[in-house]
C-alpha cells in the first residue's frame, strides 16, 4: 500500500472547509435546541403546528419529534467522516422535507405560533424551508463526498 500525498488546498478550498464546518455545528447546535424547545419550553407552540389530519395525539408527536430532532442534531455535530457526514446531510435534508406539511397545515389552517399570526408571515416561512434543506446538504457536504465515490 503507497501513502497518499497530502492535499494541497487553495485559500478557497480552506476557506470553503471552514465554512461547511461552521454550518455543520450551527446546523447541529440549532437542530439541539429546537429539539429540547419541543420537550420544555415551547411545547405549546409546537403543538399549533402539528395538522389537524395527523392521526397521532399532538402531544405525542411533538415529543417524538423533539426526540428525533435531539438526535439529529447530535449526530449532525458528531459525523465528520464522509460517507457518513453526508449521509446525516441527506437524512437532514430529508427532516425538513417530512415537517414541511406541519408547516404547510399551519398555513392553510391558520394557526398562529411562533409569532406567524398572518397569513403572510406563515407563507413567508414557507420560503425557508427549502433554504433548510439546503443548508443540511451543505454542512453535510454531499458535493464532496459524490466526487470521492466517483473517482473509486
Amino acid at each position: 500500500m503507497t501513502p497518499q500525498k497530502p492535499q494541497v488546498r487553495t485559500r478557497r478550498e480552506q476557506w470553503g472547509r471552514r465554512a461547511r464546518a461552521a454550518s455543520k455545528v450551527a446546523l447541529g447546535a440549532a437542530l439541539v435546541a429546537a429539539g429540547t424547545a419541543h420537550l420544555t419550553s415551547k411545547r405549546q407552540e409546537f403543538r399549533a403546528q402539528v395538522p389537524e389530519w395527523v392521526p397521532f395525539d399532538t402531544d405525542d408527536v411533538v415529543v417524538w419529534s423533539g426526540y428525533a430532532e435531539l438526535a439529529l442534531g447530535a449526530a449532525t455535530l458528531v459525523t465528520w467522516e464522509q460517507p457518513h457526514r453526508a449521509r446525516m446531510g441527506r437524512v437532514g435534508a430529508l427532516f425538513f422535507l417530512a415537517v414541511l406539511p406541519g408547516n404547510v397545515a399551519q398555513w392553510l389552517e391558520r394557526k398562529d405560533g411562533f409569532g406567524l399570526d398572518t397569513d403572510q408571515k406563515r407563507l413567508a416561512r414557507l420560503a425557508f424551508q427549502p433554504g433548510l434543506m439546503a443548508w443540511a446538504l451543505y454542512a453535510g457536504d454531499t458535493r464532496a463526498q459524490r466526487h470521492v465515490a466517483h473517482r473509486a
